[in-house]
């Protein structure tokens, strides 16, 4: 009875976490330092942090209930130690191809399953371009993308709004 109501209990906690009501200031800070253009909520993750995989499906919601016009930016961050720096701004270019090629999240969801289920170890581009390849992504492609200004120049800006805020202490 008791192996029961523990299975019980832990099927209702992802329950009352979608349910929850959230007020800024006690669960969460609105960063007004650095304003956007557009109106955007961003994502703060890493493929090296377990908790962040699990967190996907509540930011699928998230994604859902935004208004109209609001967009929801993923942001890689390369500070963890499970990877060098190299790797991790790799995977912040991996993120842009992604979304480039229209495969954000089957993408996005490969990386994390082959980082954190499989607990495979990249080491190069050439592992992130068979995880695309494997996934339904040109290879081809993938190759142009990852050298692209367009590709470049959105993975420095993810590292710049990380150290920003970083710098912030946000």
């Amino acid at each position: 009875m008791k192996r029961f109501l523990s299975v019980f209990i832990m099927l209702l906690i992802p329950m009352v976490g979608y349910s929850a009501n959230y007020v800024e200031g006690e669960h969460y800070t609105k960063v007004s330092e650095q304003a956007s253009n557009k109106a955007e909520v961003r994502e703060y993750f890493s493929f090296y942090c377990p908790h962040c995989m699990k967190f996907e499906p509540f930011m699928d919601e998230i994604k859902k209930s935004l208004p109209e016009g609001t967009a929801l930016e993923l942001n890689h961050v390369d500070f963890l130690r499970a990877a060098s720096p190299k790797i991790q701004q790799m995977l912040s270019k991996a993120v842009v191809v992604a979304q480039q090629l229209g495969m954000e999240k089957k993408l996005t969801g490969a990386l994390f399953n082959y980082i954190q289920v499989q607990r495979a170890i990249i080491t190069s581009e050439k592992d992130i371009r068979n995880i695309f390849v494997l996934n339904g992504a040109d290879g081809d492609k993938f190759d142009k993308l990852m050298t692209s200004f367009t590709v470049n120049s959105k993975a420095k800006l993810m590292k710049k709004n990380q150290d920003f805020f970083a710098q912030k202490g946000a």
